[in-house]
């Protein structure tokens, strides 16, 4: 669809969102890749960096073996880094990390190390960069996100419903929750980009009910909008029935009994998209290889249910599903935040 060339554009992207992380002239930055990275990507931050006058090097590590019996696809958690510690500890000295690994480490384990070291973080999503480029963060949109991240920090409860059936009820007490604009100018903080996203990641024991996925929700780890109806029936964080008949339910139903792993099942997080940039058709655009569906996990008003591993509950799995939910309504403590699928204005 694109030719991979660097495009003067894309540059200069690179570099406004390099900018708003604080990269100054005589900075010094690190560029961590795998083998099987976007090598565009990699030239071009290489390139935005050098243009701010900034002190990039690369570490470059093999994509290691997939361990899994099935593929793995957009979890957030890289396994490149592999714990080797002279990694982490570069990485960690950096000052400024641009993470162009292809499963990014929001949810790596060798990030909690990189952070405490004062390293901050931008995860650059295995987009294409045309994608990239339609993303380039808003001012504006920071002050909404930390507004919705705000609300659902101090909040109780979380409700989600639907016309197609959909009756979630979440228990927020405890959660931990992350807003995201696309950016990260403090020590010892992460950000992807695109960005534009709030999530919470409840407490065990906290989300019940019945969630339908109806046509036109996007399962993002099969990069598919969905044909036909799937039930999925909560109960105490776990999905403990798939309903529905087709292609897509028996998909789901597959791929999570392959890894015989319980907590496959499991809740990782919930919320909403903010960022009125992001297209919900983008996934037409793309070949799977160009796009990673960062940009559908931001469309404003789209609630964004996760299965798979969440450290705050103690639950850890490769397995892992994002699924951004169209035409839901979302109420916190009883405010509505998204009504029939349209992010309400309440976060300014």
């Amino acid at each position: 669809m694109f030719a991979d060339r660097i495009e003067g554009k894309w540059i200069d992207a690179f570099c406004a969102v390099f900018e708003r992380c604080a990269v100054k002239r005589g900075d010094t930055a690190a560029i961590l890749s795998e083998t099987q990275s976007r090598t565009l990507n990699v030239h071009l931050a290489e390139l935005a960096l050098l243009r701010l006058g900034a002190r990039p090097f690369h570490i470059v590590v093999p994509t290691p073996a997939n361990p899994h019996p099935v593929p793995v696809r957009s979890t957030g958690a890289s396994e490149a880094i592999g714990r080797l510690a002279p990694v982490v500890a570069a990485l960690g000295q950096a000052g400024f990390v641009v993470d162009c690994t292809v499963e990014g480490l929001m949810h790596a384990p060798e990030t909690p190390s990189i952070l405490k070291a004062g390293a901050r973080i931008l995860v650059i999503s295995n987009e294409h960069p045309e994608a990239l480029e339609r993303m380039t963060p808003d001012p504006a949109l920071e002050q909404r996100v930390r507004a919705a991240a705000k609300m659902l920090r101090g909040a109780k409860r979380m409700g989600v419903s639907s016309a197609a059936g959909t009756r979630l009820d979440i228990d927020l007490a405890g959660a931990s929750t992350v807003g995201v604009w696309g950016w990260t100018d403090r020590p010892g903080t992460l950000a992807h980009w695109p960005g534009g996203l709030v999530v919470s990641f409840p407490k065990q024991g906290t989300v019940n009910g019945t969630l339908v996925l109806d046509r036109g929700d996007i399962n993002l780890t099969f990069k598919r909008y969905i044909e036909a109806p799937i039930r999925l029936t909560l109960a105490s964080d776990y999905v403990t029935r798939i309903d529905g008949e087709g292609t897509d339910a028996e998909l789901m139903r597959s791929y999570l009994a392959a890894w015989g792993d319980k907590e496959a099942y499991a809740v990782a997080h919930v919320g909403f998209g903010m960022n009125p940039r992001a297209r919900y058709e983008a996934l037409t655009m793309y070949d799977q290889r160009d796009t990673n569906g960062t940009e559908l996990r931001a469309v404003a008003g789209n609630f964004l249910f996760s299965t798979g591993a969440n450290e705050f509950a103690g639950r850890y799995t490769a397995g892992h599903f994002d699924i951004p939910v169209m035409r839901t309504t979302i109420t916190v403590d009883g405010t509505e935040v998204v009504r029939a699928g349209a992010l309400q204005d309440v976060f300014g």
